[in-house]
């Protein structure tokens, strides 16, 4: 039975140390969400000197009843088009996992707010991938015996980590 727990918590702890997501309180704080008392205070201002990957969670926190988070498209964002949004949220405590690389753009619903600046746009990177880097295979002319085709490190990689966890699983189901 140790086994398998001490198999289990290998697997989560793998599995979670190549997942980078986190979740991002907008502008930082409790109620950013609001209209900016200056460009400077604008949530723009503080999108700009974030970073954000896929599977991060933007968080707003916001009071309910007297506000909105709408996610507009590029056109809609920039015309402070409430009308049609892509989602709308009231709940006071948003949460919206940026899925995709590109950028999302986000508008206050109360009437006149994005015309005042209460709006975001924050642009989404592709996660790096976490590779071991390996050297390239031996030419055929350094190998003695027959001729094998040279694979990615990646690759290799890739296989022995499914194996390991495949293994790992493997274990862990036998002390079951």
């Amino acid at each position: 039975m140790a086994g398998s727990s001490r198999a289990l918590f290998l697997l989560t702890f793998l599995l979670l140390s190549f997942s980078e997501a986190t979740e991002i309180l907008v502008g930082g704080k409790a109620n950013a969400w609001k209209l900016p008392s200056s460009q400077s205070q604008s949530l723009n201002q503080w999108a700009e000197t974030s970073r954000f990957r896929v599977g991060d969670t933007l968080v707003w926190s916001y009071e309910e009843g007297k506000d909105s988070v709408l996610k507009v498209g590029k056109e809609d964002y920039e015309a402070c088009n409430t009308q049609n949004p892509e989602q709308r949220f009231e709940d006071g405590n948003t949460k919206v996992q940026l899925h995709k690389p590109g950028p999302f753009y986000f508008i206050s619903g109360a009437k006149g707010h994005c015309e005042q600046g209460q709006k975001l746009v924050v642009v989404v990177v592709t996660p790096r991938r976490r590779f071991v880097s390996f050297s390239p295979a031996p030419s055929p002319a350094e190998i003695e015996g027959p001729a094998v085709s040279p694979s990615s490190g990646a690759a290799s990689f890739n296989v022995g980590f499914l194996a390991a966890v495949v293994g790992i699983l493997g274990l862990g189901v036998g002390f079951l």
